[in-house]
């Protein structure tokens, strides 16, 4: 009989069970549920952890991804399902590529955006490489964003529930990388069907809460983490205006982000301030007006340009941005300058630029990602 060439839910023209999957398992609700559903539809399912950093300790904390705690449960899942499941270490890794740069990038007055280095360092890169040494067909995480199939080839797009879109994470993902990766979550129009298939499936972690700050950032206090990793980071300093002139003294550096208000410590200058500029070579905090963290040029760099065609064919793309993850996209226009450097001009203003964040591109109208680069001072 003729052989059937019918697509899989994956895009692969053989049976699921002639399709290896490794699903990147962070032992949290969303991963398992792809895990789960893929093994249901009948796909060569193999479960991999990645030991992020030291679970022992990691033990105490609740709602961090990849801790001891996530890989029992991503195990239990595993054992329930009935398919292979493989803890990595990558601690070393994860710390040269994602833990040393958010401290030195704190140092350097910057606001990191470690999830996305995280991503592209370590579980789209390394993690990618390990799932072809399994000769899987393809890596499927839980990422809330979609992966569409256009005339070029695979496209990005943003989720179908704008609450969970996890695009501005995953800017950094290149043509290649998405050419193997699934998301099968993406096109589900809320969390609560997550849920429900978790709770159909009879998943341990069905009720399991999602993981709120940074994986190794306990309680959301960063500069605790900086204090330990890099000692002395938290040298006090002077908090000064636009023009110089003291205000006052800050406890370091690292407790301040740009377009802060609260815990500057200085009163009676008639009208609030907000932190405009970090000066960490001289250990200033650098406040004024609401009105100085208005941005309208954001200089760019490390650019992945996820455009049909190459970024550098035209002069500028009119195109929506977003600068920080919980914004909602703005228009703008970008200018490139060279395969890897761009300006944005914002058409309307942003308050609260700040270097170390990411820029992403979406098409001006409907769900396309095209890109995005990193926020820094400029020349």
């Amino acid at each position: 009989m003729p052989r059937d060439t019918a697509v899989n839910s994956l895009g692969f023209a053989k049976p699921p069970s002639e399709t290896r999957v490794v699903v990147a398992m962070s032992g949290g609700v969303d991963s398992s549920v792809v895990a789960a559903q893929l093994k249901t539809e009948g796909y060569d399912v193999v479960g991999v952890t990645l030991q992020l950093y030291d679970h022992g300790a990691a033990l105490a904390k609740k709602g961090a991804c990849c801790a001891g705690r996530d890989i029992h449960d991503a195990r239990r899942v595993a054992e329930e399902m009935g398919f292979p499941h493989y803890v990595l270490d990558y601690e070393n890794t994860f710390r040269e590529a994602v833990i040393d740069e958010f401290a030195d990038a704190y140092l350097g007055g910057a606001t990191p955006v470690p999830c996305i280095r995280c991503n592209e360092r370590v579980k789209f890169k390394d993690l990618l490489e390990t799932a072809k040494d399994l000769e899987a067909d393809c890596m499927a995480t839980g990422h809330y964003i979609q992966r569409k199939m256009g005339l070029r080839g695979a496209e990005l797009h943003r989720a179908a529930d704008p609450a969970r879109d996890q695009s501005y994470f995953l800017f950094s993902t290149t043509a290649e990388q998405l050419d193997y990766l699934r998301f099968p979550l993406g096109h589900l129009a809320s969390k609560a069907e997550t849920r429900a298939l978790a709770a159909r499936y009879g998943l341990p972690v069905a009720d399991k809460p999602d993981s709120q700050d940074i994986c190794f950032v306990p309680d959301g206090n960063y500069a605790a983490v900086i204090e330990k990793l890099r000692p002395g980071a938290a040298d006090p300093g002077e908090v000064v205006d636009a023009d110089g002139n003291v205000l006052g003294e800050h406890r370091g550096v690292i407790h301040y982000t740009v377009g802060q208000r609260r815990g500057l410590g200085i009163g009676g200058t008639g009208e609030p301030l907000y932190v405009i500029r970090l000066d960490p070579n001289n250990r200033r905090v650098i406040v004024g007006p609401r009105a100085a963290l208005a941005t309208r040029r954001v200089p760019l760099r490390e650019i992945n340009w996820l455009g049909d065609a190459p970024f550098t064919s035209q002069p500028e793309w009119h195109v929506a941005v977003k600068v920080r993850s919980t914004r909602p996209p703005r228009e703008a226009i970008l200018r490139p300058l060279s395969e890897t450097e761009a300006e944005v001009e914002l058409l309307n203003p942003e308050e609260g630029v700040s270097p170390g964040q990411a820029c992403v591109f979406y098409a001006p109208e409907g769900s396309r990602v095209l890109g995005g680069g990193w926020i820094w001072r400029g020349r």
